[in-house]
């Protein structure tokens, strides 16, 4: 018995369509409950305000809700080490700056190894630091900044927001460079940081741009420098530290964490949400004002960003001669 051409055509498509019937559905149905947003500083800060701008954003687009809870840590240690345990199902998820992966095991013996643990999704956004002093001080400018430090010795403090991150060993790194001897005031977090400022208990802070920045008007606090190359557009009055200490800076990224196996499926919904999220006009701006670029990073980006600061932040600690703990 021959088929005619016709025949044939049609039992080879109701082939096909019962085949890809049978077949399970390679889509991954997420998320279907709440997710949980582990933030590994505390409340108020940059990272704070970064990880919840994704997190609404998230819970627009997916129409489940993305709850941020702040767990601050030493490093973000506690925090990336739940996150890192957690089954990599996309329903906990950190959100920390790279340091937390990359700074934290130079400075400090962990309990596992965060970028065994732990996937980098996407940015939200990449900040910069600025050097904040108390107004009191008799200092305007950087410069004039090292050389009262330099004749006082031991006797000017900054307090840091948090430890073994960029509010702590940006600055020794700075201080190496420029000869400085300073004493340090350990804080839980940014805002805690910036009232020890406000109140005149610390004498300065190396923080985020995107918080500092609202400060510049303060009548107590008196911005001198920001860690980017060049000056920020933002802030064209603020001189860059690079104009004072030739090739320092020091940058933030701000992003999303997964447990190392989640499906990359579920990876890719929350990389483009976040990438369709920078990419709106009115966030790029709100973003801009507060000395952020926007992210949106695809993996191939997010790669060469971590290995890249993997390097800096190495060379930076070996300069500075920070001894791990």
């Amino acid at each position: 018995m021959f088929l005619t051409r016709r025949a044939v055509v049609q039992a080879i498509a109701g082939f096909v369509i019962f085949a890809s019937c049978a077949q399970p559905s390679m889509a991954v149905e997420w998320p279907t409950r709440v997710v949980t947003v582990l933030v590994a500083t505390a409340a108020g800060g940059n990272t704070d305000l970064m990880a919840r701008l994704g997190a609404d954003y998230l819970t627009k687009k997916t129409g489940k809700s993305f709850v941020v809870e702040n767990r601050p840590s030493a490093g973000g240690v506690i925090t990336t080490t739940q996150v890192g345990a957690a089954a990599p199902d996309g329903y906990t998820l950190l959100f920390a700056p790279a340091a937390v992966a990359l700074l934290a095991p130079l400075v400090q013996t962990l309990p596992v190894d965060p970028e065994k643990v732990l996937q980098p999704i996407t940015n939200v956004g990449t900040g910069t630091q600025v050097i904040a002093i108390k107004r009191s001080l008799p200092v305007k400018t950087l410069a004039e900044f090292f050389d009262y430090a330099r004749a006082n010795p031991g006797k000017l403090n900054f307090v840091i927001a948090g430890a073994n991150n960029l509010s702590h060993i940006g600055p020794l790194m700075l201080f190496k460079k420029a000869g400085v001897n300073v004493v340090l005031v350990p804080t839980r977090g940014e805002t805690d940081a910036i009232t020890s400022v406000t109140s005149g208990f610390s004498d300065f802070y190396f923080g985020n741009a995107s918080i500092l920045l609202q400060y510049a008007d303060h009548p107590s606090i008196r911005l001198l420098a920001v860690a980017t190359p060049e000056r920020l557009p933002a802030a064209p009055w603020l001189p860059a530290i690079s104009e004072t200490v030739p090739g320092f800076q020091m940058s933030s990224w701000n992003g999303f964490f997964a447990p190392k196996g989640t499906p990359e499926e579920i990876l890719q919904i929350i990389r483009s949400a976040i990438a369709e999220m920078d990419a709106e006009p009115a966030m790029r701006e709100k973003l801009a004002k507060l000395g952020i670029v926007p992210g949106g990073q695809t993996k191939e980006e997010v790669k060469a960003t971590f290995d890249r600061d993997r390097a800096g932040f190495a060379a930076g600690v070996a300069a500075a001669g920070i001894v791990k703990q």
